[in-house]
């Protein structure tokens, strides 16, 4: 989140207003909930976990077992059976 200057970016009236309530401070002005975005989309690290835990239900189902892995994707064995047990829809 970048620092932006209310006077540059806001009518005269509307900064004079803000004023009246705070002055000299930092006001958080929230995005449009429509417009947010999710955990991870902006730096596709959503999508990369999507596809891992894709990959780990894939190989349980062909045989691998829980340890084995946990082992092969550096995570504990009850992360994995999160994965695998969470329908993925």
């Amino acid at each position: 989140m970048n620092y932006i200057n209310a006077e540059k970016i806001l009518p005269d009236r509307l900064v004079r207003e803000i004023q009246k309530h705070i002055q000299g401070g930092y006001v958080y002005i929230p995005s449009i909930p429509e417009k947010r975005k999710k955990w991870g989309e902006n730096s596709g690290h959503r999508e990369y976990i999507r596809k891992r835990n894709k990959q780990i239900s894939n190989k349980y189902q062909n045989g691998h077992t829980i340890q084995e892995l946990a082992e092969e994707f550096f995570l504990s064995v009850n992360s994995i059976k999160k994965i695998i047990y969470t329908k993925v829809s």
